[in-house]
């Protein structure tokens, strides 16, 4: 079934990685973002364990390293910025706190951007706004207009889907909230940091600030516990209120980051959160990345799950010929065990920072297991008989 027609909603990191691969299986694909544009910025997300061989197998090793944070290192201080800690990006082979891969969310974007667009069909400032499937295909209408037939639906936009409400059911019957609250924006480099991250922690809250590609800024990043959480995910004025709420008290320099809220260019906070569902397939229409099994921030694995998710999706799809019944249902199997193991190191964290739990003495063995089962547990087929187009050479970025 050649040029099977694939709508992906999302245009973060799954969706763009998905249609990578769709397009080198043969797949048309339309990708639709409600944003106007790629977000900026972001935290720094880390590439890990069997990450790392599916970036090479995309062909953007060297798009990604040239664009990574190069972070040497993180600090962690006491309230006078004393070092207490010192963490170096080249511990455990570079799959320590610190990766040797960093690089902000917005920068991922953008390269799997460049490497997509010319071959793939982006509907930015837009979003799905009713879908209704039958056993041959799915018929998409569009908010900003428009009707259109897709063979497969794929909802890759993010752990508040609207693609999962419309399939699936209201979010919160899937979202998990582990009890924290986690928020980030770039500020001005006033605090002279150069390669290494600081990090200032108290019993259940946390202030940090990590150098970014641009030396004149710099990103900063809270979070505190919160029993429940009920700010609306885009009323953003109530969730700069309720971090200089939680926030306003906290020591080191947490007063001089708090001054720049106003005049951040891409504040963001939200729930730390995972989504727990017994199915991630509905006929033709499907979900990846967050939408599907969010691990939580906490994890430090959720772009992993996210380009690793892609890379079987859409070669369990096309091995399938394309039969979403079977191609989801492998793309499930393979993916399960794997999203196990990064939901519970993602628990385990949070239980960690909350500083309420029990002290339970963890087992090192125990510990070390789930660590590699999180970080490469899963097993990266060759697809050996399914097209494959081979990687493109991605396009010069945009200013």
């Amino acid at each position: 079934m050649g040029g099977t027609r694939v709508l992906i909603a999302g245009a973060s990191i799954a969706g763009p990685a998905l249609a990578h691969w769709l397009r080198r299986r043969g797949a048309e694909v339309t990708v639709v973002e409600r944003a106007p544009g790629l977000r900026p910025g972001g935290q720094a997300v880390d590439v890990r364990g069997v990450t790392r061989d599916v970036i090479r197998l995309m062909g953007l090793d060297d798009a990604v390293r040239a664009a990574r944070t190069e972070t040497a290192g993180a600090y962690t201080v006491d309230a006078n910025g004393t070092v207490l800690e010192t963490f170096s990006a080249e511990d455990d082979g570079g799959d320590g706190y610190i990766s040797e891969i960093e690089i902000l969310r917005g920068d991922l974007s953008r390269v799997l951007y460049d490497d997509t667009r010319d071959g793939v069909e982006y509907r930015f400032g837009d979003r799905i706004a009713e879908l209704v499937q039958d056993a041959d295909g799915v018929d998409v209408t569009f908010a900003g207009g428009g009707r259109q037939r897709f063979d497969l639906v794929v909802g890759a936009d993010g752990l508040h889907s609207s693609v999962r409400a419309m399939v699936f059911g209201p979010r919160e019957r899937f979202v998990r909230h582990l009890g924290h609250v986690l928020a980030f924006y770039s500020v001005p480099n006033e605090f002279g940091l150069d390669r290494w991250v600081f990090d200032y922690q108290e019993a259940g809250r946390s202030a940090m600030l990590r150098p970014i590609g641009d030396a004149g800024r710099a990103m900063a990043m809270f979070s505190f516990t919160a029993a429940d959480f009920d700010v609306d995910h885009r009323d953003v004025e109530a969730q700069k209120a309720l971090l200089r709420e939680r926030m306003g008290d906290f020591g080191w320099l947490t007063p001089r980051i708090l001054a720049h809220l106003d005049d951040t260019p891409d504040f963001y906070l939200d729930q730390v959160a995972q989504v727990v569902l017994d199915r991630w397939a509905d006929g033709r229409v499907g979900l990846l990345g967050d939408a599907a099994f969010s691990s939580s921030p906490l994890s430090g694995q959720g772009t992993g799950l996210a380009l690793i998710g892609a890379y079987l999706l859409a070669g369990e799809l096309a091995a399938a010929g394309w039969d979403p019944a079977t191609g989801f249902a492998r793309y499930e199997e393979r993916m399960r065990p794997f999203v196990a193991a990064n939901q519970e190191i993602g628990r385990l964290n949070a239980t960690m920072r909350s500083g309420s739990g029990p002290d339970v003495e963890l087992d090192s063995d125990w510990l070390t297991d789930l660590v590699q089962r999180a970080l490469n547990g899963i097993e990266l087929p060759d697809y050996a008989g399914v097209p494959d187009a081979g990687p493109s050479i991605p396009s010069p970025a945009t200013p």
